[in-house]
C-alpha cells in the first residue's frame, strides 16, 4: 500500500491505472485550458493568517449544506462517466461519501443509474440534471430521482452546448471505449481497470439507455444528447424545472453576480459558483476570484457554494473563510476512485478533512462556523478591476 499524504499522490496512481481517454477526460479543460489552470492556481494567491496560543481542543468541521448535516463542507460534485474511471464508480463514490458524512451528487450522464446507486446506499444522495428539451424524458428522470429518495436536485445551467475539449475529440472519447488500435494498445496496459470492467454489467449511460426510444449504442446516444441540450434555456425554463421537482434545488454554473441575483429571485436553495471546472467557457475568471462579487450581490438570500480547483483542505478553508457555505470536489475524488476504488475516494476525503482540520486549528479556530475573512489575506484587486 503506497503512503498517501495528499491528493497529488492519488493523482499519480490514478494516471498509471486508468485508460488515457478517461484520464484525459477528467484532467483537461476546454480550448487553451486557461480557466482550468487558474481555478487551481488562484487559490494559492490567498494566504492564511496563523494565530497562536488558542485552545484547540474539541474542534469540529461539521456544518450544514442546504439544511443537511455534513461532517465537513465538501460535497462530491457530479462527474459524467464516473463509472468509466473505475468499474461501478458512482456506486463506490456514493458509498464512500455516505460513510464519511458528505453529500454525493449523481450525474445524469453517469454509468450507474439512479436506481443502481439507490440500491447500494442507505441515505439520500443528490441528483444533477442538464437542461434538455425532451420534457417527457425530463419528467420521468426527475420522477425516478424522487422515487429513489434524492434529497436535492442540482440543475446545471452552463451546458446548453458542449465546450470544445481537444483531448476528448482526439481520443475519440466514448463509453465503452471504441475498439481502435490506439485504444486497445492502451487498454492492454490497464489490466486492473480491465478486470473491474469485465466484472460489471454497467458500461454505458444507464440513466438514458433503455429510457429513451432509439438509444442503443454510443453513436445514437451522442447524437441524442447533442440534439436535446436546450439552446433556448432561459430563467423561465429553469423555473419550470424547479417546479417539476418540487424539492430543494441547487443551481450550478453561476459565474456572474447578475445571474446569482436572478437565481436568488427564483427561490433556489443554493447556487454553485462554477465554470464547469474550466470545461465549458475558457478565458473566464476562476471560481474563487468571482466568489466575492457574487457573495456581495446576493448576501444571505441564497446559500452560496463553490466548485473548481479545490484540491486540498486548505482550498476548502479559504473558500469558507471567503464566505462560501459549501464546496465541491470533482477531480480530487475521481483521482482517488481511479487509483484505489472506493478506498481511494475515502482516502481523498480523509486527506482533505485532515488538511482542513489542521489548518483551521493553525488559524486559531475550533469551529468551522467561526471561519471568516479575519482568517485569510486576500490580495488587493483579487477579484479584478475590469473595464
Amino acid at each position: 500500500m503506497p503512503v498517501i499524504t495528499n491528493i497529488e499522490d492519488l493523482k499519480r496512481i490514478y494516471k498509471r491505472r486508468t485508460p488515457k481517454m478517461f484520464y484525459d477526460y477528467a484532467e483537461s479543460g476546454s480550448w487553451t485550458e486557461q480557466t482550468f489552470r487558474e481555478n487551481i492556481s488562484d487559490f494559492s494567491q490567498i494566504r492564511l493568517r496563523q494565530r497562536v496560543a488558542v485552545d484547540m481542543t474539541n474542534r469540529s468541521t461539521a456544518t450544514q449544506m442546504v439544511g443537511q448535516d455534513v461532517s465537513m463542507p465538501v460535497a462530491l460534485a457530479p462527474v459524467g462517466m464516473t463509472g468509466m474511471q473505475c468499474a461501478d464508480g458512482e456506486i463506490k463514490a456514493a458509498r464512500a461519501a455516505e460513510k464519511f458524512g458528505v453529500p454525493f451528487t449523481l450525474s445524469t450522464l453517469s454509468i450507474c443509474s439512479i436506481e443502481d446507486v439507490a440500491e447500494h446506499t442507505s441515505k439520500p444522495f443528490w441528483f444533477q440534471v442538464y437542461t434538455l428539451t425532451d420534457d417527457d424524458y425530463m419528467r420521468r428522470l426527475i420522477g425516478r430521482a424522487r422515487d429513489a429518495g434524492c434529497s436535492a436536485l442540482v440543475i446545471t445551467l452552463d451546458l446548453q452546448m458542449l465546450g470544445q475539449r481537444h483531448k476528448d475529440i482526439k481520443n475519440g472519447l466514448s463509453a465503452p471505449p471504441k475498439p481502435t488500435l490506439a485504444n486497445m494498445i492502451n487498454l492492454s496496459t490497464k489490466w486492473r481497470w480491465g478486470l473491474g470492467m469485465l466484472g460489471t454489467k454497467r458500461r454505458t449511460f444507464r440513466n438514458v439507455v433503455g429510457h429513451v426510444e432509439g438509444i442503443t449504442d454510443p453513436a445514437s446516444l451522442t447524437s441524442w444528447t447533442a440534439e436535446k441540450f436546450d439552446h433556448a434555456l432561459d430563467w423561465d425554463r429553469v423555473k419550470q424545472l424547479m417546479d417539476m421537482w418540487g424539492g430543494k434545488v441547487i443551481l450550478k454554473g453561476i459565474l456572474d453576480a447578475e445571474d446569482a441575483v436572478k437565481a436568488a429571485d427564483l427561490g433556489a436553495d443554493a447556487i454553485i459558483v462554477s465554470n464547469h471546472g474550466g470545461r465549458q467557457i475558457d478565458g473566464a475568471l476562476s471560481s474563487i476570484r468571482i466568489l466575492q462579487p457574487i457573495l456581495d450581490a446576493v448576501g444571505d438570500r441564497v446559500e452560496v457554494h463553490i466548485d473548481g480547483g479545490i484540491r486540498s483542505g486548505q482550498d476548502v478553508l479559504k473558500a469558507i473563510a471567503m464566505g462560501a457555505k459549501g464546496t465541491y470536489i470533482g477531480r480530487a475524488f475521481v483521482y482517488g476512485l481511479g487509483a484505489m476504488g472506493e478506498e481511494g475516494v475515502t482516502k481523498a476525503l480523509e486527506v482533505i478533512h485532515k488538511e482542513l482540520d489542521t489548518n483551521m486549528a493553525l488559524c486559531g479556530e475550533r469551529q468551522l462556523s467561526n471561519l471568516g475573512r479575519h482568517n485569510i489575506l486576500v490580495p488587493k484587486g483579487f477579484s479584478g478591476e475590469w473595464e
